[in-house]
């Protein structure tokens, strides 16, 4: 089952079974061997080591148009997916590849795809990607972004410089230190997310 199933199928099989909050990520990179996706992924293994899914949306594998301003696109109907499959996550991480100093357009246009409706009163985490040194351009654009859309954004936030030789073959993080700031950043995610949305935590039995 893909992730999109996952979140915007059946209701009866959805992660909620697993866990009582719903986590979903989107990467901002449409290239093939996408390093935002490769950080994600860290994301994800770290969350599975909490027994919590993480659902990414690919925005690789979505067909989504221009916003126009249009309520509803109806030749598009990952739009919709990517509506349902936002307003029923109450974590989500923003991950961007940092373009000219800030967000990349493919994330930009997901997120203006979105309102209110989807993105207001969930909790999120913010990740960059850059090929140069480490700077705070897309982070700081992306809290202003989710500020403006009345969402809370945790204090930890990681910035991936040099990208392109921070991984091993095999996706993993070469620096200890990054590795550790994963660990500290999907760990407050979930923390935050259960006391902002008001989710109790669920204790294996």
């Amino acid at each position: 089952m893909s992730p999109l199933q996952a979140l915007t199928g059946n209701p009866q099989t959805t992660m909620a079974e697993t866990s009582a909050a719903r986590f979903v990520a989107i990467g901002g990179s449409l290239r093939p061997n996408s390093l935002t996706y490769q950080a994600l992924e860290v994301a994800r293994r770290e969350f599975e080591k909490l027994g919590t899914p993480l659902h990414i949306l690919d925005l690789r594998q979505m067909k989504l148009p221009f916003v126009d301003g249009s309520e509803s696109y109806a030749d598009y109907p990952d739009v919709a997916v990517l509506r349902a499959t936002m307003k029923r996550a109450d974590g989500i991480i923003l991950a961007s590849p940092e373009y000219h100093g800030g967000i990349s357009g493919s994330l930009k246009n997901a997120l203006d795809l979105l309102s209110f409706e989807q993105l207001e009163g969930k909790v999120f985490g913010l990740i960059s990607v850059l090929g140069g040194e480490s700077n705070s351009n897309t982070l700081n654009q992306m809290r202003l972004i989710v500020r403006w859309v009345h969402g809370w954004v945790i204090p930890e936030q990681i910035a991936i410089g040099r990208a392109w030789s921070a991984f091993d073959e095999q996706g993993n993080l070469k620096d200890e230190k990054l590795k550790q700031r994963f660990q500290h950043f999907v760990q407050s995610l979930v923390t935050h997310t259960h006391k902002l949305r008001g989710i109790p935590v669920v204790k294996p039995s």
